[in-house]
């Protein structure tokens, strides 16, 4: 795969709250999209799963009604207002692959409207109020790059955002831009011990992406407050995007709906990577091991 080198484009990242409407969270993020595109984004990620809100706080069989086929009606309209805005998007959806079989899957769709394809997260997460294991099949088409319009981009999905090896994966294959959709939370009664460490780990792993691997990372989250008081999350926002040297370029506030939008410029990971040559210095041969669970 040839290395690309065009010129510097714009990403948008939407973060918005989700309502427990389907309808009403497709027809926000369309228009958000547009507003994005208004601005100058060309290239747009929304917030894991913003198709409704983030179900996985419990376990019920009839949530499974929320999936839909890739293509299906989602896609449809992503389709739609790409090719009508000329941007590209990338858009995390419940996925219904068959009968019984579902994934959290990201669909890529290019600035003329076509779907290139999709990403189906890998690190499925079992968490207290996260219990993604019971409705995701883990991913199974790797870490992959997409050529669009603008450059080339990798998009992630949430958890996969602590693994150092999906962001190696994807960066070896000449991304610029690592998109995270997300839906990270704080559980209120853990906030007020543990959430600004939360807060400044899930900020530093991604901003260590960005410097291991001399690339961009654009993470979007959603905001408010979803579920019960006693079973609820707190949904921090603080989307951001980090250039290669690991700088917050863009920074959204923890409960507002927002539009961030940022430049990248394949000239700047160039500059970096020259003087931090991390790429040049890998040991490939003494890495031997990574593939194992465990080494005793």
């Amino acid at each position: 795969m040839a290395f690309r080198t065009e010129g510097k484009f714009r990403v948008g990242l939407v973060q918005m709250a989700c309502s427990t409407n389907p309808d009403d969270n497709l027809m926000k993020a369309e228009q958000k999209i547009r507003e994005a595109a208004d601005q100058g984004a060309q290239v747009i990620c929304l917030p894991e799963l913003f198709r409704s809100q983030y179900f996985c706080r419990e376990e019920k069989a009839e949530l499974f009604d929320l999936a839909e086929p890739i293509p299906g009606p989602s896609t449809e309209v992503m389709q739609r207002v790409a090719k009508e805005k000329g941007v590209s998007i990338i858009a995390s959806l419940f996925e219904k692959r068959a009968q019984g079989l579902y994934h959290n899957t990201a669909v890529i769709i290019d600035a003329d409207g076509s779907l290139l394809g999709k990403y189906r997260k890998m690190h499925i997460p079992d968490d207290p109020l996260f219990f993604e294991k019971f409705y995701f099949t883990p991913g199974d088409l790797g870490f992959v790059p997409w050529d669009v319009k603008f450059g080339r981009i990798s998009t992630l999905v949430c958890w996969d955002q602590w693994y150092p090896e999906g962001a190696r994966l994807a960066s070896l294959q000449g991304a610029n831009v690592l998109f995270y959709p997300t839906a990270i939370a704080w559980h209120p009664h853990e906030k007020a011990q543990y959430g600004a460490a939360q807060l400044d780990a899930w900020r530093t792993i991604q901003r260590a992406h960005a410097i291991a691997n001399g690339v961009y990372v654009a993470a979007v989250n959603r905001i408010g407050f979803e579920g019960t008081p006693d079973r609820g999350l707190e949904f921090w926002g603080n989307s951001f995007i980090a250039d290669p040297f690991g700088q917050v370029i863009a920074q959204a506030s923890s409960d507002k709906e927002e539009i961030l939008i940022a430049e990248v410029d394949p000239a700047h990971m160039d500059e970096v990577r020259r003087n931090w040559p991390f790429l040049r210095d890998r040991r490939i041969d003494a890495y031997k091991g990574l593939d194992q669970r465990w080494l005793s």
